[in-house]
């Protein structure tokens, strides 16, 4: 008997989905059995590689941290165990750039089993009952948000996330100096602009994480609407929550749609694993078309595979929730892949938190955040 550990976490789309499709794998293959454990999205977010890889066979983890999974080598490659022909699949039926921001040094360290960005969601029926127009625009956002009716996730990795929206909006390219982030005029207008939105909503947001602020959204009449917190489908799903959320794009900005910041996770076996081949089998099992748009999304997932995204049938069953922000995926900006990464985001989230909750000055914040970035830069 072969056992597989693996680590997810503690939401229905992170763990449910993978229970699911683990108890799948083991009916077609009696002589394995595959352990799912949980953490919390925080938790997924900050937890040390080495302590994992070095405790579970399978992770299902996010992007930024393959830079350092390929440099300290505590992931397999799947380039070593999968065919070409199935990767190459994959790479061509990405949502947006999921499949390319676990790739590095020519090698896929993790298969892109689930695609998010922040996106807009709505409820409907709050939004009619009170004659509200969906904003399309940014002044028309400001204008709504002055009703306390918009709210979004702005904890401290969220604020930095949307940080990055902003500057791009701005007309700032992010991550190419070697000394600040963005241009540092466009960054204090950045934080600025988003403080001036944020000034708006409930000060509660600044404590939400996406997850939430989708169950505050589906269980209390609060917040009619969020110009773009981290989709999650589950919401838009009939029976799922007390209320369901419809999803759609974000507005624009300046006459150009805001671009969000890539998120979502993956499915990557450990380098200590005893079990290789089989995890990597498994792995190519949850990964596989049919699986994603099947088991995977029936039991709670956010399928990453493009024609799971496309199709009518998953479509139908959480108001288009894939269609409906495909595009938004597809324009989705991907954070930087180089090893220090993580320390700046580390780091720097707090950072601009402290400033949009007015705790700093802005000024003395972006300083700080390029004085972090350019120490990532030599780690």
């Amino acid at each position: 008997m072969t056992i597989l550990k693996g680590i997810a976490w503690n939401h229905t789309r992170g763990f449910t989905s993978v229970v699911a499709t683990a108890q799948r794998f083991e009916e077609l293959n009696p002589d394995v059995r595959i352990i799912w454990e949980k953490r919390s999205l925080q938790a997924f977010a900050d937890a040390s590689l080495n302590e994992l890889t070095a405790n579970y066979d399978l992770l299902i983890m996010d992007n930024p941290h393959v830079s350092i999974a390929a440099r300290d080598k505590v992931l397999l490659p799947f380039d070593d165990y999968l065919s070409a022909d199935f990767l190459k699949e994959l790479a061509d039926n990405s949502v947006g750039k999921s499949n390319a921001s676990y790739n590095v040094d020519g090698k896929q360290w993790t298969l892109a089993t689930d695609a998010a960005t922040p996106v807009a969601t709505w409820r409907e029926d709050l939004l009619a009952k009170e004659n509200i127009q969906i904003p399309k625009t940014w002044e028309e956002l400001m204008a709504l948000a002055k009703t306390g009716k918009v709210g979004f996730a702005s904890i401290p990795i969220d604020t930095l996330m949307h940080h990055y929206m902003m500057c791009i909006a701005l007309g700032g390219n992010i991550f190419e100096s070697k000394t600040e982030v963005a241009p540092r005029e466009i960054m204090i207008e950045a934080v600025k602009t988003y403080k001036a939105l944020v000034d708006l909503i409930p000060s509660y947001c600044l404590e939400m994480n996406p997850i939430k602020m989708a169950e505050h959204m589906t269980r209390t009449n609060d917040i009619a609407y969020s110009p773009f917190s981290y989709g999650y489908s589950n919401y838009s799903k009939k029976n799922y929550a007390d209320h369901v959320l419809k999803a759609g794009g974000l507005v624009t900005f300046n006459g150009k749609r805001l671009r969000s910041t890539l998120g979502g996770a993956g499915i990557a076996v450990s380098s200590k694993t005893e079990h290789a081949e089989i995890a990597m089998k498994y792995a190519e099992f949850t990964a596989s078309e049919k699986v994603q748009s099947g088991l995977y999304f029936e039991f709670g997932g956010q399928p990453g595979h493009r024609k799971s995204w496309l199709s009518d049938e998953v479509n139908s069953q959480c108001k288009n929730f894939f269609k409906d922000t495909l595009q938004t995926l597809d324009e989705a900006t991907m954070r930087p892949q180089y090893y220090g990464y993580m320390h700046f985001q580390d780091e720097a989230s707090p950072v601009i938190h402290d400033a949009v909750c007015g705790k700093t000055s802005i000024e003395s914040a972006v300083d700080k955040m390029n004085a972090i970035y350019r120490e990532s830069l030599t780690h």
